[in-house]
């Protein structure tokens, strides 16, 4: 129960990869009193076994957001073209950026984004909070993501929102030699990546509550920084390996769980050093301590958000002047042909 507790109730395919890890780990920082046979014992369990004995423990999903994505038409016809690097979903590098809204169902005023960078062949996450969606924020934002990240950007991938079709990150990529794309304006699909994670693990941390000040934003960005070496090192992910069709059936295959350090580290693309450093990180690692200093923060943001005052909300909508009857236009507007220019 620990161990699926701290890993945040997986499904038992993604936590019985991560036992054998895991427990080593648990017992070191005296959060996990058994015996070396009962040790044993536990890293061997299977997934069937997992899930038939934590049936009775799982979560309940919360309601779905909102998307707060607007069109931005600057420099569209520039960004689809790779202009550095072929895109290669199995190399290190090459991510995906999207913003996920924390309105809490009210869009009035203003109020916090994070920002979402997910590496597509690795799985590996890091987020960063914004007090808006402006452009100089989610620039600034990005810039701090691409710093902390353990191995070099090769390309971004980004939807159709003028937060991030802008010059600012154009030039950048052209400056860095990044390759910059886009989706395909109402294909959410494009980005499934990076928008599987505005649920995870954004909304599992923090949930649909509205955040809109700074106290907010500072704690928001505090559980992020510890959030991703909780994730990157301890989170295990599959990924899709195959998908048949048959007939109105569509079988998936996928392959064993891993973390996203164990993926990074595993591939030949990678240079010597971010390895090293990566390894080093994770040695370090407490996983009971590190949880539960990110379950405070959590626990310090909704006490925070509840017990403000709750945000204006939107001012009424005049439908009487959406009644066709009520509508009135100058004589000059009805009667003259306009003229052209």
């Amino acid at each position: 129960m620990l161990c699926w507790a701290v890993l945040r109730a997986p499904a038992g395919k993604l936590l019985a990869p991560m036992l054998p890890d895991l427990l080593p780990m648990l017992r070191a920082e005296k959060a996990l009193d058994i015996t070396d046979g009962q040790a044993a014992l536990l890293a061997r369990m299977n997934a069937a076994t997992i899930d038939r004995r934590l049936a009775g423990q799982r979560a309940k999903l919360l309601p779905h957001g909102r998307s707060h994505t607007k069109p931005g038409s600057l420099l569209k016809s520039q960004i689809p073209v790779r202009t550095w690097a072929q895109w290669d979903d199995a190399t290190p590098g090459f991510v995906e950026i999207d913003l996920v809204g924390h309105d809490g169902s009210n869009s009035a005023g203003q109020f916090c984004f994070t920002l979402t960078v997910t590496d597509i062949a690795t799985g590996w996450t890091v987020n960063r909070s914004v007090p808006n969606k402006a452009q100089k924020h989610v620039f600034a934002a990005l810039q701090h993501v691409l710093a902390v990240l353990p191995f070099p950007v090769i390309g971004i991938d980004s939807n159709n929102g003028s937060e991030f079709i802008n010059n600012e990150l154009f030039e950048f990529c052209i400056q860095h030699r990044i390759t910059f794309t886009r989706s395909r304006p109402g294909n959410k699909n494009d980005g499934a990546h990076v928008e599987q994670k505005n649920w995870s693990p954004v909304r599992e941390l923090v949930g649909y509550l509205r955040y809109d000040t700074a106290a907010e934003l500072e704690l928001l960005n505090e559980i992020w920084e510890l959030d991703r070496i909780f994730t990157s090192y301890l989170l295990p992910q599959q990924k899709l390996i195959a998908k048949v069709r048959h007939g109105g059936k569509v079988s998936k295959t996928h392959d064993r769980a891993a973390t996203p350090h164990r993926r990074a580290a595993a591939d030949p693309a990678l240079a010597r050093m971010p390895v090293i450093r990566m390894n080093a990180c994770f040695k370090k690692i407490r996983p009971a301590a590190l949880s539960r200093q990110i379950l405070a923060l959590t626990g310090r943001l909704e006490t925070t958000a509840t017990a403000k005052q709750p945000a204006p909300a939107k001012p009424a909508v005049n439908t009487q002047w959406n009644q066709y009857g009520s509508r009135r236009f100058s004589s000059e507007a009805t009667t003259q042909r306009s003229r052209r220019y």
